[in-house]
């Protein structure tokens, strides 16, 4: 009896904005796709500016899951911008790579079932509208973020002054606890700026999607999540499209890279819960004077660290978005710290394999920039949080997390020029050693708890997941 040839599969593309964070979470979702039977192909957008290496990544992505193809959009060329903010570099680009998007759908034979967007790529919404393709946001915030995004026209409308100028006044949005006007993202502080006007066209466009995928879970951010679908946050009367929170998704660490080993054998040899992990993201970067004031109070706290250090940012313009160089810890550092924590304290330089440090049995604290994959990440392993926001969206996240979810403390002074070694140590001691500390500890071992239930099958998020999928599997391709 002769087989019948299979058909091509039915597929979905996903387009993520330039950067590796981006292009990791929307690798990560696609990976939820190919387990529900759907092909997937991730676009990529060079950008002309600096946003990591991404080859390396992509060639073991395509290694590792041949059904997850890659296919990148040919370059732009960008206008003279003069926003110092990236994200006014990015909007621009995506919005010029429109006509390119648009040639490479109409190439594909069957067309997708879905084109699912990072949030950045809000231009490529009217490249679908026009090929009659149903169209989704992957927003890789929270959605108390989201809930920020979509009353942020309402904001905008309120008031003829920039976030920045307003100070601590502050900003009602529905679903949220109050929010300190300077603590929105920073390049919305500035309302003349260009990647500010960037974000609110972005946040008019929310509600012209077919949908919302949020990467965190209902019983993680209940209140934003109603506020959303019950149509709060808009004021303009349209109507809010479907929410499916399908977190957390969080990426594996890449196995090869340099450093893993050294963590983790040092790690192996502490006692259980004793080690504050210090880790601020790939762009938090502190001065000189900070470092130091950083190991002074790591120093005199005598709680066990393993702590991240990279070199301070550069303040040529030339080098903005370079790389920092690999950073001389003998010079950053305090005389003599190094050898004097040696017994209790690991210094590694501008890299640690995060989700592994963190399910790590040793961890017990984690001091971070508030960076939402690295609050996920803390989630998934229960370990409890000092909040030092630095840069994007962190000193928003930092108030959500304090305030509404409580499962962090952050430190006094980040929104100053200098957290002082007092503080650090204070704070390092109050998380290890006060029944402060172990209630946020508690907090957090059940928000892990809840964040393992809604993956589960027939939890939340896995039921958001196969809601969506559902929908596209139902549907006719055009």
């Amino acid at each position: 009896m002769g087989t019948v040839a299979e058909g091509p599969k039915e597929s979905v593309v996903l387009y993520p904005s330039p950067g590796m964070g981006h292009l990791v979470s929307l690798v990560e979702l696609g990976k939820l796709f190919l387990r529900q039977g759907l092909a997937v192909t991730v676009l990529i957008v060079d950008a002309p500016y600096k946003t990591g290496d991404t080859a390396p990544f992509i060639a073991a992505v395509s290694d590792a899951l041949p059904a997850l193809s890659f296919h990148r959009l040919p370059p732009v060329a960008l206008p003279p911008n003069p926003s110092p903010n990236l994200e006014a570099l990015a909007f621009d680009l995506l919005r010029l790579s429109n006509p390119n998007l648009r040639r490479f759908l109409l190439s594909l034979s069957p067309s997708p079932r879905a084109l699912v967007v990072d949030f950045f790529c809000v231009h490529a919404l009217d490249v679908a509208a026009d090929l009659g393709l149903p169209a989704y946001i992957f927003f890789t915030s929270g959605a108390a973020v989201l809930a920020t995004f979509f009353h942020f026209p309402a904001l905008h409308s309120a008031s003829s002054s920039s976030f920045k100028d307003l100070g601590r006044s502050p900003l009602h949005i529905p679903g949220l606890p109050p929010l300190p006007a300077n603590h929105m993202p920073v390049p919305m502080l500035d309302r003349d700026d260009e990647a500010y006007k960037g974000f609110l066209y972005m946040s008019g466009r929310l509600p012209d999607s077919q949908g919302i995928l949020i990467n965190t879970f209902a019983s993680l951010e209940p209140r934003a999540i109603e506020a959303i679908s019950a149509g709060l946050c808009l004021t303009d009367g349209r109507p809010t499209p479907p929410i499916y929170p399908i977190g957390p998704l969080i990426a594996a660490e890449g196995r090869g890279k340099r450093g893993r080993e050294e963590c983790l054998s040092w790690l192996g040899t502490q006692p259980k819960r004793s080690v504050v992990f210090l880790c601020f993201g790939s762009l938090g970067l502190f001065s000189a004077e900070q470092l130091r004031e950083m190991a002074t109070g790591l120093e005199r706290s005598g709680q066990r660290f393993l702590w991240v250090v990279r070199s301070p940012p550069s303040h040529d313009p030339a080098k903005k978005f370079a790389p920092p160089p690999e950073p001389d810890l003998d010079v950053l550092l305090p005389d003599g710290f190094l050898n004097r924590t040696k017994s209790r304290g690991l210094v590694v330089k501008s890299w640690a394999p995060q989700v592994d440090v963190l399910s790590h049995e040793a961890v017990g604290g984690f001091v971070t920039h508030c960076g939402w994959n690295s609050v996920l990440e803390a989630i998934m392993a229960g370990i409890p949080m000092i909040g030092w926001p630095v840069y994007a969206e962190q000193w928003m996240n930092k108030v959500f997390l304090e305030e509404e979810i409580r499962l962090a403390v952050a430190v006094e002074g980040y929104d100053k020029e200098l957290v002082t070694a007092e503080e650090v140590e204070a704070k390092v001691r109050w998380l290890m050693e006060s029944e402060g500390g172990r209630e946020l500890t508690e907090r957090t071992a059940a928000a892990k708890e809840s964040a393992a239930a809604a993956l589960r099958e027939g939890g939340s998020s896995h039921s958001a997941l196969m809601e969506v999928v559902g929908r596209w599997k139902r549907s006719r391709a055009p």
